[in-house]
């Protein structure tokens, strides 16, 4: 009895930790443009069509859109749980999945998500995203850094000078820009959010419940 009083006690904390961070995260989104640059260098495989997302399968179906930031310790935890099937999806050839990194925790938010689109033209989006999450450090806290931002890219096998140059120039910050007023658009405002063929799957039933997540993906034709 004790083991399960735990149990819900832990699920009770993360679902208050989750409304809370909504609740943080909806008072930054109102700081944030709503207007789009459509100059903005994007990476590979970004069209303003899906919400200039990185996307994997442009063809397939059903659609799922993962929004979401790197320093979200919410989002860590779905990705710990569901890494796995998400990337298979994205690695197939038969459901469309589009990333769209956030950046409201703050400046480091957009190092991350600059230096991930950097890897998307590299081809190793998935890898530094995976490893994005498994590094995660403090929000906020000085973590992150270029230099951390590149060594992880060696951890990967991005070696290239093109992503070196990339991540210290900055060369996606307008597209960071452009992924947070997408989203203000689209009232997202919270990390992660989940959709699949446009609609939101239930946060507090399907995010964390890997086998309930994937049957939602299923029911809708993944």
């Amino acid at each position: 009895m004790a083991q399960q009083k735990g149990k819900d006690g832990g699920l009770r904390g993360l679902v208050i930790g989750m409304i809370v961070f909504v609740v943080a995260v909806g008072v930054l989104f109102t700081v944030l443009s709503s207007k789009s640059n459509d100059h903005a260098a994007t990476p590979s495989s970004v069209v303003k069509a899906n919400g200039y997302g990185i996307a994997f399968n442009n063809s397939g179906k059903p659609q799922v859109d993962i929004w979401e930031d790197f320093q979200c310790p919410i989002c860590q935890r779905f990705e710990s749980i569901n890494h796995a099937y998400i990337e298979s999806l994205a690695r197939g050839n038969k459901v469309k999945v589009v990333f769209h990194p956030l950046s409201f925790i703050g400046a480091e938010s957009v190092l991350a998500a600059n230096a991930a689109a950097c890897a998307a033209d590299q081809g190793k989006f998935l890898d530094y995203h995976y490893s994005l999450y498994l590094n995660q450090g403090t929000e906020n806290s000085g973590h992150i850094t270029n230099s951390w931002l590149e060594g992880l890219a060696a951890s990967v096998g991005i070696t290239s000078s093109k992503f070196t140059k990339c991540v210290e120039n900055g060369n996606y910050a307008g597209w960071v820009k452009n992924i947070a007023a997408d989203g203000a658009a689209k009232n997202v405002n919270a990390t992660p959010t989940v959709l699949v063929n446009g609609k939101e799957l239930d946060r507090n039933t399907q995010y964390m419940d890997p086998a309930a997540f994937q049957a939602a993906l299923v029911a809708a034709g993944a």
